[in-house]
């Protein structure tokens, strides 16, 4: 790869994203065993106190954007991620969704999300969410099968799951959920079961995720003493290219390496990630990147939830860290969040940002993964084909490593 500039590059929104805004709710009632994610298991916490500090987060990353150069403009989308965000109070997601529009604006059609847990009491707040302003509902289900839940330590059975799923229909327009494949032991037949019964809801978006064992998880721990837990790369990929003729037959676009859509329901607020757009994040944990005065911020606030209070009621905000990306980490975040998605990533994203105006790329290793029926590079895209979407980590480390 030519060598780009360790000066901070020069950067513009793009056309294709929106601006958006994520909100951390690091609680959950238990600790899955295959999650990575900043959560922690606590019996209660105290309401008014987090509504204050979210609150005071949200006004001081709006601040430090601005005097950073960057442009506040409307809203197009705001996720409710976590940890478990079905277990904040409505009241506090209503506070934050008033505050965030009252101080960005939202374009007509903001996309408001919130994840949820399909067990009998959280679904019962499904209807408290829609009042407080959710107008998307992403439900956590990962499994339609008991054995299954309880291997992934998923508090809620299938039946459970059913009924948030027939609920969450009634009271939404727009509703995604979440399957994980690729458990050991589980057979293509019972994965095509599974997925025949997901799609019979006739949802908009599906997310269907590979397992995969991370670092720091209790499935990591019990990966490293020897237990098997997932099956080989050759019946994963088999699932893989069974899981998107399966969606596609039933009209769902295999827009993402892991997510389905009908026309126009993708996700948006994945989409800023996916293409580099500009978010705030607030929360314990929560990474916020934006533009301004020619430079790409990325900013990260403490991951501890006591630490984070602490850190809001003595200073006013909990940033962990806050630094301004380089030509060549923008590159790479280009890179491997774009080739993610089907369309891949578009030239003009790095003429504007880093004033490439070719890939700089290896011809003869572009060539080989080419003829390989791996990559597709034109004079004004990259992208992976589907079946170089099962490489794709390969396909990234070829890319990035190599000298023009």
């Amino acid at each position: 790869m030519t060598a780009l500039s360790a000066t901070p590059s020069a950067p513009a929104p793009t056309a294709e994203a929106g601006f958006g805004l994520y909100v951390h709710w690091p609680f959950c009632r238990a600790k899955c065993p295959y999650c990575d994610f900043n959560s922690h298991v606590v019996a209660d916490f105290d309401e008014d106190a987090w509504r204050q500090a979210l609150l005071t987060d949200l006004d001081h990353a709006l601040h430090q954007m601005t005097e950073a150069g960057g442009k506040i403009r409307p809203l197009s989308s705001i996720f409710f991620g976590g940890g478990t965000p079905s277990l904040m109070p409505p009241p506090i997601m209503a506070d934050i969704i008033e505050r965030a529009v009252h101080l960005c604006g939202a374009t007509d059609d903001c996309e408001i999300t919130a994840e949820a847990n399909p067990t009998s009491t959280e679904t019962a707040t499904l209807r408290a969410f829609r009042e407080a302003g959710i107008n998307r509902v992403s439900l956590g289900v990962q499994a339609l099968n008991d054995d299954a839940l309880q291997f992934l330590g998923r508090e809620h059975s299938a039946a459970e799951a059913l009924d948030a799923l027939r609920h969450a229909r009634e009271l939404f327009d727009r509703v995604s959920f979440d399957l994980i494949y690729g458990r050991v032991g589980q057979t293509a037949a019972e994965w095509e079961a599974e997925l025949t019964t997901a799609l019979s809801f006739d949802l908009d978006h599906l997310s269907l995720y590979q397992l995969t064992i991370e670092q720091g998880t209790q499935f990591y721990t019990r990966h490293r003493k020897g237990e098997i837990l997932s099956l080989s790369d050759d019946d994963m990929a088999t699932l893989y290219d069974m899981t998107a003729d399966i969606t596609k037959q039933a009209g769902l676009s295999h827009y993402e390496v892991s997510n389905y859509a009908k026309e126009g329901a993708q996700s948006r607020h994945n989409l800023i990630y996916w293409q580099t757009g500009d978010w705030l994040g607030i929360g314990p944990g929560a990474t916020g990147r934006y533009r301004g005065n020619g430079q790409r911020y990325e900013s990260v606030k403490r991951r501890s939830p006591t630490a984070y209070l602490q850190q809001i009621a003595e200073r006013g905000h909990a940033i962990d860290s806050h630094y301004q990306e380089t030509k060549e980490g923008y590159f790479e975040e280009v890179m491997m969040m774009g080739m993610r998605l089907k369309e891949g990533v578009p030239l003009i994203r790095l003429q504007d940002h880093l004033g490439l105006t070719s890939w700089p790329f290896a011809s003869d290793m572009v060539n080989q993964l080419c003829e390989a029926g791996w990559l597709e590079v034109t004079d004004t895209r990259c992208r992976a084909t589907d079946e170089g979407r099962l490489r794709l980590n390969y396909l990234l480390g070829q890319l990035l490593a190599s000298e023009a």
